[in-house]
């Protein structure tokens, strides 16, 4: 686990509720099995896709090894189909990766940047993911109900992304 991701996941854990706790001991029990990082993307998705009633929309970015100034859709789970190929400049998921920050829209119909996947989608939070200091993907998360990713919200889907960058940084690729 490197410094930033444990510290991410300890921070996390201050606010989160014994729900967001039992599913994120899962996510980090099966990163210690996972045969691949694709396999723990994959269950990282699906499972918040399932658990999370208002995570409409799950799935991972990646940073595309060809060419590193566009993300390419990973594993998701959802009821529509992702924008497959992001430009670093273009979108929600473009000014995460460019600012390195989490971003968090309560309404996208207000932000320009947002590239639609839905028009059902309301609200937003993407989180970079870095792998020795440079951006390896991002955790994007999708739903219908407007103003869903509160404080502690934000705070579990950054540890969940901080699971699969830990992962990412021991293996080095997807």
């Amino acid at each position: 686990m490197t410094e930033s991701n444990a510290t991410q996941i300890s921070a996390a854990r201050v606010n989160l509720s014994l729900a967001h706790e039992k599913l994120l001991r899962e996510l980090q029990d099966f990163a210690k099995t996972a045969r691949t990082a694709n396999s723990l993307m994959e269950r990282i998705a699906q499972r918040l896709h399932e658990e999370m009633t208002r995570y409409n929309w799950v799935g991972f970015y990646l940073v595309d090894p060809a060419d590193p100034g566009v993300l390419v859709i990973g594993p998701f789970v959802g009821s529509f189909t992702p924008n497959i190929r992001i430009p670093l400049n273009t979108g929600l998921c473009g000014a995460a990766a460019s600012s390195g920050q989490i971003l968090v829209v309560d309404d996208v119909s207000k932000d320009s940047r947002y590239l639609p996947g839905s028009t059902m989608v309301n609200s937003e939070i993407v989180v970079p993911i870095f792998v020795k200091g440079k951006l390896a993907a991002e955790l994007d998360v999708e739903s219908y109900f407007a103003g869903t990713f509160t404080k502690p919200e934000q705070e579990f889907v950054a540890a969940c992304a901080a699971i699969a960058g830990d992962y990412l940084g021991k293996s080095h690729s997807p």
